[in-house]
């Protein structure tokens, strides 16, 4: 059964007070709380297991490698990988994304093209343009409508021999829209040999994914936005790619051999996992797949997608507030702003002096706000031990601030 109550009861920070109001807090696709079981599986590892891993015959060492590698079968399992080795942990999404783009460089060359969609994080635009800069090859977007639906139409016309990348997200951070991944990974097959990076921050608290059904090449995201810690986060690739590429980092763990004259590099995953892991960190990670999977995908997604309904219905009698994608297929997120409002931050601030927690601004989305012709929105994101009173607070809060500001 889903009980939110009990789901509540362990985040102890839903319980404190923000000056001087009960805390609601809608700021998850930034980061999402971390329920006890995660916290005390980190505290556990720091308290009872500390060593370093790969490293040691020591007991401790080996406990501390079996937890963490434990952690990543239960990561293979939670995304269906086909192997556990195709699992590299990293420090987020970021980190993931700059990995790959510099791996992938020696098969870039000048004249070559890589697809990202208007909807993209910094994250998945910044790379792919460093990307181009060295080696001389072209970035291409596919282009949005005023719902903030992709254009797909787009690809039928630019996916080529040309094309080497295409690296979308399966959610958009900004509008909580859902990209239609698969037809964009079935479109590219047809058409093209280029690798597909799938950026699944924002997907993976939401639902159940399978990379293998999905058939990227790359799936990548971060553990903070699904209940671990932060400074943890997951590269997933098929391994005949990963075999393939070149290292990002160089350093202990990653190597076989190494000598003045040359270096060899260790199998996978550790060739890409130079220095010292996050151990704590990955551990906690398979604590939160744990917390996830006790709830269950389908329960998770139906109480967000009740939450999303609700807030959007009630949110919308609000005279002039309009939903940025409101038409669209979307997921744990509903962006918007008022009119005659100027800045976002401004209802921001007062819904924080009711103790209520949004984000506002450009949610590192400049293009998407660009489209729109505004500075940024307000944005309220759910996750699952939100409640339909936090939408009610929401929305009276709102309406505060309009009255406030007008």
């Amino acid at each position: 059964m889903f009980d939110l109550q009990n789901i509540r009861s362990q985040f102890p920070i839903l319980n404190r007070q923000i000056n001087g109001k009960p805390l609601v807090y809608l700021d998850n696709a930034a980061t999402s709380q971390k329920p006890v079981s995660v916290m005390e599986s980190w505290q556990k590892y720091y308290t009872e297991i500390n060593a370093n891993v790969h490293r040691g015959i020591h007991t401790l060492s080996q406990l501390a490698t079996e937890e963490m590698e434990l952690s990543r079968k239960k990561i293979q399992k939670f995304i269906n990988a086909e192997n556990d080795f195709e699992v590299i942990f990293t420090k987020g999404t970021t980190e993931g994304i700059n990995l790959l783009a510099y791996a992938l460089t020696s098969g870039i060359k000048s004249g070559d093209e890589i697809i990202i969609s208007y909807l993209e994080h910094h994250s998945n635009i910044v790379p792919w343009q460093m990307l181009c800069e060295r080696t001389g090859a072209k970035l291409k977007v596919i282009p949005m409508d005023e719902n903030g639906i992709l254009q797909l139409d787009f690809l039928d016309g630019n996916l080529s021999e040309k094309t080497r990348i295409v690296s979308v997200n399966q959610v958009s951070n900004a509008l909580g829209v859902v990209n239609p991944v698969e037809e964009i990974i079935s479109k590219t097959r047809k058409n093209s040999d280029a690798i597909i990076v799938i950026d699944g921050a924002q997907s993976i608290p939401h639902f159940k994914i399978d990379v293998q059904k999905m058939d990227c090449d790359f799936f990548i995201f971060s553990g903070h936005k699904m209940y671990a810690p932060m400074g943890t986060g997951v590269l997933y690739g098929k391994e005949e790619i990963l075999r393939k590429i070149q290292p990002f980092h160089g350093g202990g763990e990653m190597i076989a051999t190494c000598s003045f004259d040359k270096t060899t590099y260790a199998d996978l995953p550790f060739k890409f996992e130079a220095g010292t892991p996050n151990v704590g960190g990955n551990i906690a990670l398979g604590a939160a797949i744990d917390f996830i999977e006790g709830i269950g995908h389908e329960n998770i997604q139906n109480h967000e997608n009740a939450l999303l309904e609700y807030a959007q219905k009630q949110l919308l009698e609000i005279e002039n507030l309009k939903i940025y994608g409101e038409k669209a297929h979307r997921t744990g997120v509903v962006s918007f702003n008022i009119a005659s409002i100027g800045i976002a931050s401004d209802v921001g601030m007062i819904l924080d002096k009711l103790g209520i927690a949004v984000r506002t601004g450009h949610h590192c989305t400049q293009p998407i706000m660009d489209f729109f012709n505004i500075a940024g929105t307000v944005r309220a994101s759910f996750a699952v031990y939100n409640t339909m009173e936090e939408i009610d607070i929401l929305v009276n809060g709102v309406k505060k601030a309009q009255k406030m500001l007008l």
